[in-house]
């Protein structure tokens, strides 16, 4: 069988386009029957995000975005679609109808979700998302900060958006991502790429990013997994989602890695420097969580 990626190759531009609105004005004409989702994956970027949410669609309880075949991981809504309103959100669900169907077939009520690592990162989505679904969980995956930082600077190499060395770029950061977050917190409707794409050594900076979440909801509705545990054990770490949702656990039919690229070796002298940065962070975020991160 073909897969999603491609079906699409195979499917002219201008009918894909007009597929998609098709299918949107349908979703936005039946929004009031649709709901909203029941857990997010918020991150963190480069921590195995994308990897989760595919494991967590072979669960035949989960149920992605609408229309499913799509494969979409998330519509960006919290921060940069919000401005086209809830009955468009919700026009990415499932109808009340579908869910009805499923659980008479599964015995149990489906859930629905999506995945965006910057819903960890902007400090403005817990309360966005409390306003609208405040029984929604959030699963968030922290990783070992220094391999992240890495990892995420040669992602923005292969798409061509950062020309700058790695050293480079950890000094600019700053400089890049100046009065970012003050014009974020001044216009809710604004959305920065610098702020997404160069921020590689605060990213890592995992507590505050987890408070503002646990400001806003109920500790017991945020789940945080160590990337490297998911990496170790896949079944494992699906095993422990799937009890955090309230879903009985299935066997994985396969345990690949999703999103994930070939890296050089990340220079001796950045990485000596950031685990100096992140050390006072980590143990900050070990006592917060009540366990060690076994991170360099």
């Amino acid at each position: 069988m073909a897969s999603t990626t491609e079906i699409k190759a195979r499917v002219p531009r201008p009918a894909m386009d007009l597929a998609n609105w098709t299918t949107r004005q349908w979703g936005l004409a039946t929004a009031a029957r649709r709901g909203l989702p029941d857990f997010l994956v918020i991150g963190t970027k480069r921590g195995g995000t994308t990897s989760l949410f595919n494991y967590l669609l072979m669960h035949p309880g989960i149920l992605g975005l609408y229309p499913q075949v799509r494969g979409r991981k998330s519509t960006d809504y919290f921060f940069r679609n919000l401005h086209l309103g809830e009955p468009w959100y919700r026009s990415h669900f499932h109808t009340d109808a579908h869910l009805e169907r499923a659980t008479r077939r599964l015995g149990y009520r489906p859930q629905s979700g999506e995945a965006s690592p910057f819903y960890m990162w902007d400090e403005r989505i817990p309360e966005r998302v409390h306003e609208l679904a405040p029984s929604v969980k959030a699963i968030a995956l922290v990783r070992d900060p220094v391999e992240r930082a890495w990892s995420h600077y040669q992602e923005r190499v292969q798409n061509g958006v950062e020309p700058l060395s790695f050293p480079e770029a950890l000094e600019a950061e700053e400089r890049r991502t100046a009065h970012e977050l003050e014009r974020m917190r001044n216009d809710p409707d604004y959305h920065a790429d610098a702020w997404d794409w160069y921020a590689y050594r605060q990213r890592g900076v995992y507590l505050p990013q987890l408070e503002t979440w646990t400001a806003t909801f109920p500790r017991e509705q945020l789940l945080v997994l160590r990337s490297e545990d998911m990496y170790a054990d896949v079944q494992s770490a699906f095993d422990t989602t799937c009890e955090f949702l309230g879903l009985p656990s299935v066997e994985l039919p396969t345990r690949k890695t999703f999103n994930a690229s070939a890296r050089a070796p990340m220079p001796e002298s950045v990485r000596a420097e950031l685990t100096d940065f992140y050390a006072p962070h980590n143990a900050r975020l070990e006592a917060f969580l009540g366990r060690s991160l076994h991170w360099s």
